[in-house]
């Protein structure tokens, strides 16, 4: 079994975030960088099944520059057996969805997981266009996966409750808590990381779909009023003309 693991090049979330002059692009200054959580999720399980079947392979896939190699390199210290970095900046989901569809196209790979969205833009996109594009099914998001043989058994979140869905290889999944508990690199794998493949590719020529037209910070948050209880007409008149929410 073929395991393909996207992984996304993320600030902590401890980050302060600012942005450059014009408000166009985020300002990687001073940042640090980690592999998106959601993504640790996928690779995690990956790991674990290709571990319970006794072989196979689990590639780690990244649309990104050379600055994210550190953590790519993180994830062959979790545990994957080589990588794959699309020598890009990921301009939009589509984008990038066209450069993992390309990858997995040629690779032959049985299962594509991913985190269900990034922590920094959040948009919940990718693997349906990935699927979309190769053709296959996608299960989003999921949070638990088995497989049996070429068959999977995955459990996903719907509107207030959950679905158990069975689907045959290949397929597309996006992960989620608690599908397991996501792995910190050992010393053993921090060292033959070093050595593990990591081939770097130039994407395809497709263009992004859209562009950023501004970055904004929410706007400051102001001072709190205080309303006497036996003033409810005041608090009332209040939400509807100042704050809006009635």
């Amino acid at each position: 079994m073929k395991f393909l693991v996207c992984i996304s090049n993320v600030p902590d979330t401890t980050t302060k975030i600012t942005f450059t002059p014009d408000n166009k692009e985020f300002n990687k200054a001073g940042v640090q960088f980690v592999i998106n959580p959601w993504d640790e999720y996928a690779l995690t399980r990956a790991i674990e099944l290709k571990e319970a079947q006794g072989g196979g392979t689990v590639t780690v896939l990244n649309v990104g520059e050379a600055d994210t190699e550190p953590n790519i390199r993180k994830a062959l210290a979790i545990g994957a057996d080589d990588a794959i970095r699309v020598n890009a900046h990921p301009k939009d989901a589509f984008f990038v969805a066209q450069q993992i569809a390309s990858i997995a196209k040629d690779g032959g790979y049985d299962v594509i997981l991913m985190g269900k969205e990034s922590i920094d833009y959040n948009g919940f996109q990718v693997h349906g266009m990935v699927g979309e594009l190769l053709g296959i099914p996608t299960v989003a998001p999921a949070m638990k996966l088995d497989m049996s043989g070429s068959t999977a058994t995955l459990e996903r979140e719907i509107e207030g409750g959950k679905e158990i869905v069975e689907v045959n290889a290949p397929f597309v999944a996006s992960c989620q808590q608690p599908m397991c508990e996501p792995r910190i690199p050992n010393m053993r794998g921090i060292m033959t990381a070093r050595t593990k493949p990591l081939k770097v590719v130039e994407p395809t020529a497709d263009a992004a779909r859209t562009e950023v037209a501004a970055y904004a910070l929410p706007p400051a948050k102001q001072g709190v009023k205080l309303i006497p209880a036996e003033s409810a007409g005041e608090l009332i008149k209040l939400l509807r003309n100042e704050a809006k929410v009635i």
